[in-house]
């Protein structure tokens, strides 16, 4: 890989969650593409509509008293998550923790979330 691209991914990795949201829309905008358009593209639609209507969001409504609990699930759902960035979410609900997964693995989550002592919703 050459050191130009080694530098830009070390940058991004170094990015918070809301910085790295505002560069892919920036991004975006200025190349004019869409994340969720290459990730439709690549499945077919059949079963992008069959697996749309069987995904939800789950957010974070309340972190509860043992923030530190609800802290570990959010690093286990994305464990490239920095503790910083897991710590602002728990601080700081209502809080997007999973986006667009299946119904059956929010309905887990949501239960470890509950035992973690924390609130969710699914969306």
């Amino acid at each position: 890989m050459a050191e130009k691209i080694k530098k830009i991914i070390e940058e991004i990795e170094n990015l918070t969650v809301v910085e790295l949201n505002e560069l892919i829309k920036s991004l975006e905008e200025k190349f004019g593409v869409s994340g969720a358009l290459i990730m439709s593209a690549q499945v077919p639609a059949a079963e992008t509509a069959k697996t749309e209507s069987g995904t939800v969001d789950l957010v974070l409504t309340d972190s509860g008293a043992n923030k530190i609990n609800v802290i570990k699930v959010i690093r286990e759902i994305n464990p490239n998550l920095s503790l910083k960035d897991a710590k602002d979410m728990v601080d700081n609900p209502p809080q997007k923790v999973a986006e667009k997964i299946d119904r059956a693995k929010a309905e887990e989550l949501k239960k470890k979330f509950e035992a973690a002592g924390a609130k969710v919703e699914m969306k």
